[in-house]
């Protein structure tokens, strides 16, 4: 008796994404069925690029056909993406599916390498990944990826002057430290840097992504308000080290984007410099700002810990040099790739399971 196209989604129904506990066939991630002969072929859809449980979930595809194919069945399966969002076009960014923020208590924690790493790991697993670098007064991104002489173009749409992002290792880029010179001041009042983040948003040519990253300055500010207020944040990042004081000020980094008005769901917290491990002796962790801070937090707002990031100089070198650690290989390259994974989950499990963000509407 030939297989029927249903018996094929019944099979498939019995498979479940472990992430968002539900089956692929209700998830509407089986596609283009097509049965011949002895052959059975189907489209997987995954909800990101980076999901680091495709294999897994091919398998478990391939194992429940066969179950009513035969074990002589010839089963070929095509696994994509499409990352999911719950953005409605709108318009500001109206081809970006997720706005994530990336935030910090505290300076020197890391937060701006921890962007840029994720960016690029997020592109080299087929993403769509802009950056947007929100930290007018101290802007780093333009010397981490290695153009910080280069300029964006102008390009006119529609009678409308927009800026072009610059592009490197596959991210979409823009930063004041595009618009002024490397050893310049920027020396502006709140409300002027505000203005320039709102023209990074609405004047320049995204186009479509997957994912924008906002790097923005540590604390909690002007600048955080403006992004908020601008565009409907699918969700926020806290950035924090062992330390306690820098602990203490990721906490707070919480609570604001936890506020009722602003209401922006917080996808987990990155402990950056967890340990220091001399890149001869991988294996060897020396806890030298403290230990599972970063965990702890976790633990105590119920938050997730999307990874823990080990300090090794190598890290420190590829900022300087403008080559992300993630594009050298070796552990840091590692557990950045696995970070960007954790992320990508959650940021699917969100809009899988919490309903859209809107804008802030603060009045005073």
């Amino acid at each position: 008796m030939k297989l029927t196209q249903d018996q094929v989604l019944n099979a498939l129904s019995k498979v479940q994404d472990p992430d968002l506990k539900k089956d692929l066939v209700s998830l509407g991630m089986i596609r283009d069925i097509v049965i011949a002969d002895n052959s059975i072929s189907f489209t997987v859809v995954l909800t990101t690029p980076a999901c680091p449980l495709k294999e897994v979930i091919r398998q478990d595809c391939e194992n429940a056909v066969r179950a009513v194919a035969g074990a002589d069945a010839r089963i070929q399966i095509q696994v994509t993406s499409s990352v999911t969002t719950q953005r409605t076009s709108g318009p500001v960014l109206p081809g970006v599916k997720n706005i994530v923020a990336i935030a910090s208590g505290k300076g020197g924690v890391g937060k701006s390498t921890v962007t840029t790493n994720l960016a690029v790991a997020l592109a080299q697993s087929g993403a769509r990944v802009g950056l947007i670098d929100a930290d007018i007064f101290g802007p780093s991104i333009p010397v981490m990826f290695n153009c910080e002489h280069e300029h964006p173009e102008a390009r006119q749409v529609n009678g409308k002057n927009f800026v072009v992002p610059l592009e490197q290792y596959g991210v979409k880029l823009m930063s004041i430290g595009f618009l002024a010179p490397p050893d310049s001041a920027v020396v502006w009042r709140g409300p002027m840097a505000s203005s320039a983040l709102k023209q990074f948003i609405t004047d320049a040519l995204w186009g479509d992504l997957d994912y924008l990253f906002i790097d923005l300055p540590p604390g909690t500010s002007d600048i955080h308000l403006t992004l908020v207020q601008t565009v409907p944040v699918t969700g926020a990042v806290i950035v924090t080290t062992p330390q306690k004081v820098a602990l203490a000020d990721a906490i707070k980094g919480l609570a604001m984007f936890k506020q009722p008005q602003i209401n922006v769901p917080v996808l987990g917290i990155v402990e950056n410099m967890a340990w220091f491990t001399p890149e001869e002796l991988p294996e060897n962790k020396y806890y030298i700002f403290g230990k599972d801070g970063g965990k702890s937090l976790s633990e105590k707002t119920g938050v997730p810990l999307l990874g823990q990031i080990p300090l090794v100089q190598g890290i420190r070198e590829s900022g300087d040099s403008g080559l992300p650690a993630v594009l050298k290989g070796g552990i840091t390259a590692q557990a950045f790739k696995e970070l960007a994974e954790s992320l990508a989950r959650q940021i699917a499990i969100r809009n899988a399971n919490f309903a859209a963000t809107h804008k802030v509407e603060i009045t005073t």
